[in-house]
């Protein structure tokens, strides 16, 4: 775990692909309460660890996650992100070239619960009417070797609403067998990563951008130097 930012009212950190973010069914200890005891330790604190669980990516993806150490920080980063004055970018790598090469998807997702899958559809229909609007902007960040590395800022936050998008256009984020690709990750994760995260800081009021750099893994080695650059602002 790859510590990003940190004050007295933040923490956010690079997430491993495989961990959860917040405990489930399975027992498996999350990430939350590996940050817990990273704050215990780094600050010798007495007792319980405050930490507040703002949002949170997908067990099979990497990246930016944020937490909050204080209730109050809590509350106005929550705020923040209905309100969607956190601007999220992600990457992916699809083994599809997107026509055109950037753009906005709309589609109306529903989440199928029993199956823990989001559904995408065009437009509502009379079994779809709690489908929630949903919309995202992509572009062609570089292309090596037939793989391509999507830049993606999605506007809402629905449950796999860029999985779900991205293969309702013929476009599955390799290694996501839930959402179409043909074959498995061997590590049994996929390539979407939570990059950056871009917001005013809920206390100081100052502007924050964080970002995370992506897995030591196979997929993602051959556009390590191309990210580098496309965060100092170079495109291709």
């Amino acid at each position: 775990m790859q510590v990003l930012f940190e004050d007295n009212h933040l923490i956010a950190v690079n997430k491993p692909p495989g961990h959860l973010v917040q405990g489930d069914q399975t027992g498996d200890t999350p990430l939350v309460e590996f940050v817990k005891a990273y704050i215990k330790d780094r600050y010798n604190k007495p007792g319980d660890v405050f930490l507040g669980v703002i949002h949170r990516i997908d067990r099979p993806t990497s990246g930016l996650v944020i937490f909050a150490r204080t209730s109050k920080a809590l509350t106005r980063m929550n705020q923040l992100f209905q309100e969607r004055k956190v601007k999220k970018t992600y990457l992916a790598i699809t083994k599809v070239r997107p026509e055109p090469l950037e753009g906005t998807l709309v589609h109306y997702l529903r989440k199928d619960r029993t199956k823990n899958i989001t559904r995408a559809y065009d437009q509502k229909g009379r079994r779809t009417q709690d489908a929630k609007k949903s919309r995202l902007e992509y572009e062609l960040a570089a292309g090596m070797d037939k793989s391509y590395l999507l830049k993606i800022v999605p506007e809402s936050g629905r449950p796999h609403q860029i999985r779900a998008q991205l293969a309702a256009v013929g476009m599955p984020i390799q290694g996501d067998l839930k959402y179409g690709y043909p074959t498995a990750n061997d590590n049994g994760c996929i390539n979407l990563h939570s990059w950056q995260l871009e917001f005013e800081h809920p206390v100081k009021k100052e502007p924050v951008k964080i970002t995370a750099n992506l897995p030591n893994e196979v997929h993602w080695k051959q556009f390590n130097r191309l990210v580098d650059e496309l965060e100092m602002g170079i495109d291709y």
